[in-house]
């Protein structure tokens, strides 16, 4: 099962992930995270490990050898959601290079790339490197890959939803992630996936956790779990440590929620 994790910057998709890593480890499944945000760098060591792995954009070439592949697609008139940058046709975790996969207690990661400096160009290869490399990725029946995506929506104007199961957002307590929350749902639909729902996350107080899930009703939003603002997690980021296994029986009931979605690859 492909799980793609969503939502405005800051509202802690990276968090999510892990907290669903842990809990589906519980579960039996082995997990991969595909961290294809090309900002945050946090994700390796929220998940327990000692560094990230090396890109999958040197898989294909590098920056530049993928930039000069969709460019000679774009002259053959493809349209980027079409176009096919990878040589394998497909591709297990296993047959994953190990230079290019981080293993963990709780999850293997690989990573899509990063932005390292200024003036290096726009982040359209490395969509493409995750659309492909999730379209060609199969999983066995007790896998399950959890994608950190980039904040916003710009990753489903590439097609990298429709190579997955389930879509679900993070919403923090505010309109403008609520209002996002609505725009993701609506696109993922257009995408064809199943949007399973938002799990509110940094919640103070019931009476808040009443007004967004209120709000997302009206947006017509359907509310999958909610974690609250935590001490421990914030401590653990400030700290750079692992996320802690907090609010266990929460995150389990989401993650055994989002193993029922129909029609799971």
């Amino acid at each position: 099962m492909k799980i793609c994790v969503c939502g405005k910057g800051g509202s802690g998709k990276s968090t999510l992930v892990a907290l669903l890593s842990g809990a589906f480890k519980r579960s039996g499944k082995e997990v991969l995270v595909l961290d294809s945000d090309e900002s945050n760098t946090s994700l390796y060591w929220l998940l327990g490990l000692d560094g990230p792995p090396r890109p999958l954009m040197d898989m294909v070439g590098g920056k530049k050898g993928v930039q000069q592949k969709m460019l000679a697609r774009f002259s053959k008139g493809e349209d980027e959601p079409a176009m096919s940058i990878w040589a394998n046709a497909h591709l297990t975790t296993e047959q994953i290079p190990a230079a290019f996969i981080a293993a963990g207690e709780i999850c293997n990661l690989v990573t899509t790339g990063k932005i390292h400096q200024s003036l290096e160009g726009c982040a359209c290869p490395m969509g493409a490197v995750t659309r492909e490399f999730l379209r060609i990725l199969q999983l066995g029946p007790e896998e399950v890959a959890l994608v950190d995506m980039e904040a916003g929506i710009e990753h489903f104007g590439r097609g990298v939803e429709a190579n997955v199961d389930a879509v679900i957002t993070v919403v923090e307590p505010s309109l403008e992630s609520a209002l996002l929350a609505q725009k993701i749902m609506t696109l993922t639909q257009e995408a064809g996936a199943v949007f399973s729902g938002a799990v509110l996350n940094k919640i103070s107080t019931a009476a808040q956790c009443e007004s967004i899930r209120s709000r997302l009703q009206d947006l017509s939003v359907p509310v999958i779990g909610a974690v609250d603002h935590l001490d421990e997690i914030q401590t653990a980021g400030l700290d750079g440590r692992p996320c802690p296994p907090v609010a266990a029986a929460e995150i389990d009931r989401i993650a055994a929620t989002l193993l029922l979605t129909p029609g799971s690859m």
